[in-house]
């Protein structure tokens, strides 16, 4: 008897310690992808392979509910549920390219086409409703009268994708496909869009004409895509604003094999990694190979040097420009002054001075109170806050304030949820020296209205800035294009203001990014591709970069805040002359910054083999249509770079090269004229630059411009001075 009880409870120990190492197990595995590189060729089952390497490393018991996603239709890999242990197991296996935590990655969030010349009157192509852009965002309203079909034609015949939006989602001939994604951390019924984002995004490409757009009356005008005639695909990734690596490498997989002819993203990473560790550079590369260029947002982390993560060079990276339309907001003093702020405030004054209360007088008296973060309720309720933070927006909203007028140094307006005003520290000076000159201060916040801004364009202080911090002989930006306070599609079911509490409910909204920038790029990119459907990614990435109009300013960093310029859709369609690039050419840059032959043929699918000569010596000689040269202080420097152009203007022309002078640096081009007898013919250059003593870091920009009878063929030349 005893025996039994001691097996008993040996058994009892055994069982507790299994469910205790199952809890640890399940405790310790966190979502990871692992990538394959290219599907291999022939008859092969990759689910079932993935399902393999998982038993292998974990056993049936766990692999079975440890597979999240395959991805088998454009590219090979998988995302599961891992341990560390697994990941490294994994790791090992000779058909794995890598394995990386799959990690939540963030948005980047009328009158710009016209700023642009950008008109109804330009040039269409036939073949524009043909185009399909693929979005990758929170999804879409498909309500929306930015994405009506009236008049369309039904869906093109390359389109190979479905309508799978889910519950309450029906597509139509503008919105010809909707798929949705689950991550680890919850689901979403719907591609419908909730944020806001994602309907936004796609009415910047490719909105409908909707005439009469506004938000409240603020910015009214004509709202309308780059190509209206184009199609839409809609890929949500996001729920919120949670965008799960792993769903997004869904989509991409997705989209390349459904068809579509370009991808715009506008969310990214907050730290640049290693390419094969990055999800949105391992399907763009993916993308590209099938002729499908990708458009990024670069990011809202400036105006800081090296803070752009949007950096393969088979991706096109746009960062953010400010438009001649602003959007400010004017409140008046009872002392008769009127002052200027920025936001976007859709609140009709009725004409009433309110009490200006500033914040140390409605605050609780442990309080710092000019910043208005710790109120005194009774105070506040009914009166118009005065405050040194822009926390006061959001305490004055919850405390039942009337308004607030709050110091942001933000160069953007921002949709508030009740009359508010955001201004400089002068300006706040001057309101509050009134404030404390009288008993009786009062203020009418007036409602929002456009002015005219003479400077424009110029590069937003939130973009994010280059060089590129993974590969510094490629430039990063690529280009710039408006991104500040753009009316656009709106979600009736997301937030205006992003305040908790603002129940307003609006078809068209403003907004603030370099998420906006993003798909104005896209759309050109997709107007191009209408003209010549044969050209590569980076053909029409080409186009669009050496067409751009020159910009100044952004302090010292020049041509790492704005890339080669600000797009320039009037000229893209023919620009002359194209700096092109292949997938091999992107195989031998693989190579060059590193990768072994085993990798690169994982990646590729093919026999690419990186030659002994591979090195980083040779990134400066990739075609693309810019030069970066990095160079430490004090050394003099004398460095040699090719290109090749090929000719798509026309067919007998004769350019001649100019160079932008820049001093202390002595720049030369060989030959200093290409002469062409045919389309498509292509012609290699030198550009030899040499240079003296730099004793400061220091930005220098100069440009190469190729001129015929008609076109500019304008490649910036870049020297970064730098304490390396």
């Amino acid at each position: 008897m005893a025996d039994w009880k001691h097996i008993l409870l040996c058994t009892s120990i055994i069982l507790a310690m299994y469910k205790f190492m199952l809890c640890v197990a399940h405790e310790e595995r966190k979502l990871h992808v692992v990538y394959m590189g290219s599907l291999p060729n022939g008859d092969y089952a990759p689910a079932s392979q993935h399902s393999s390497m998982l038993r292998q490393v974990m056993g049936n018991d766990f692999a079975e509910h440890s597979l999240i996603r395959s991805y088998n239709r454009s590219f090979n890999g998988f995302a599961a549920k891992l341990t560390d242990q697994e990941v490294h197991d994994l790791a090992r296996m000779d058909e794995v390219v890598s394995v990386f935590e799959s990690k939540t990655l963030k948005l980047h969030t009328t009158r710009s086409w016209d700023f642009m010349g950008f008109q109804d009157k330009r040039r269409r192509s036939p073949g524009e409703s043909d185009i399909i852009i693929g979005v990758i965002d929170t999804g879409i309203w498909p309500e929306s009268d930015s994405f009506s079909d009236y008049g369309f034609s039904p869906a093109p015949k390359t389109w190979k994708g479905e309508c799978a939006g889910g519950n309450n989602f029906t597509c139509n001939k503008k919105i010809i496909g909707a798929r949705k994604y689950i991550d680890d951390g919850g689901s979403s019924s719907s591609a419908r869009d909730n944020v806001g984002h994602g309907s936004h995004i796609a009415s910047i490409a490719a909105g409908n004409k909707v005439k009469d757009a506004s938000f409240y009356g603020i910015a009214k005008g004509i709202a309308k895509g780059a190509v209206p005639s184009s199609r839409l695909a809609v890929y949500q990734v996001c729920v919120t604003e949670r965008c799960v690596e792993a769903d997004i490498l869904k989509a991409f997989d997705d989209a390349i094999a459904d068809g579509v002819d370009l991808i715009t993203i506008s969310l990214g990473r907050q730290e640049e990694v290693d390419f094969k560790l990055d999800v949105i550079a391992i399907g763009s590369f993916h993308a590209m190979e099938k002729g499908i260029l990708t458009v990024q947002s670069c990011g809202n982390s400036g105006p800081s040097r090296g803070t752009i993560t949007s950096v393969a060079p088979w991706l096109l990276s746009v960062a953010a420009s400010i438009m001649d339309r602003r959007i400010i907001d004017k409140f008046s003093l009872g002392n008769g002054q009127t002052l200027s702020g920025r936001s976007i405030n859709s609140f009709a004054s009725s004409g009433k001075k309110i009490a200006l209360l500033p914040g140390e007088h409605a605050s609780l008296p442990y309080c710092n109170g000019s910043t208005c973060d710790c109120l005194d309720p009774k105070k506040v309720i009914g009166n118009i806050l005065l405050c040194s933070s822009e926390d006061g927006v959001q305490m004055g909203y919850e405390y039942g304030a009337f308004g607030s007028i709050v110091i942001n140094s933000d160069q953007h307006a921002g949709v508030v949820p009740y009359p508010a005003s955001r201004i400089d520290e002068i300006t706040y000076a001057h309101a509050l020296s009134y404030a404390n000159s009288t008993n009786n201060s009062q203020v009418e916040i007036l409602k929002s209205e456009a002015m005219n801004d003479p400077n424009a364009p110029y590069i937003a202080d939130f973009s994010s800035r280059g060089p590129n911090p993974l590969i510094p002989e490629i430039l990063k930006p690529d280009i710039s294009a408006p991104g500040v306070e753009i009316l656009a599609a709106f979600s009736p079911n997301a937030n205006p203001s992003g305040f908790p509490g603002d129940n307003r409910h609006v078809k068209y909204n403003i907004m603030t990014g370099t998420s906006m920038a993003c798909p104005h790029v896209t759309g050109i990119a997709a107007y191009v591709k209408s003209f010549h459907p044969d050209w590569s990614p980076a053909a029409i990435k080409s186009s669009i970069m050496t067409t751009a109009i020159p910009m100044n300013g952004s302090q010292d960093l020049k041509n790492f805040a704005y890339g080669a310029g600000h797009v320039n859709p009037v000229k893209v369609i023919d620009p002359g002359l194209i700096l092109d690039l292949s997938k091999d050419d992107y195989v031998n840059f693989l190579c060059d910054i590193g990768y072994d032959t085993a990798t690169v043929r994982k990646i590729s699918g093919d026999n690419s083999a990186c030659s002994s000569s591979s090195g980083k010596s040779l990134l400066k000689d990739i075609n693309y249509p810019s030069i970066v040269y990095q160079v430490q202080l004090i050394q003099p420097f004398m460095v040699n770079f090719t290109r090749t152009v090929t000719n798509v203007g026309i067919a007998n022309s004769t350019y001649k090269a100019s160079v932008t002078k820049i001093s202390n640096i002595n720049i030369t081009i060989v030959p200093q004229v290409l002469s062409f007898k045919s389309l498509g013919e292509k012609q290699s250059f030198s550009v030899n630059v040499a240079g003296g003593k730099f004793s400061k870091p220091i930005v220098l920009s100069s440009s190469l411009v190729w001129t015929d009878e008609k076109h500019r063929v304008r490649i910036p030349i870049i020297v970064d001075v730098t304490q390396i």
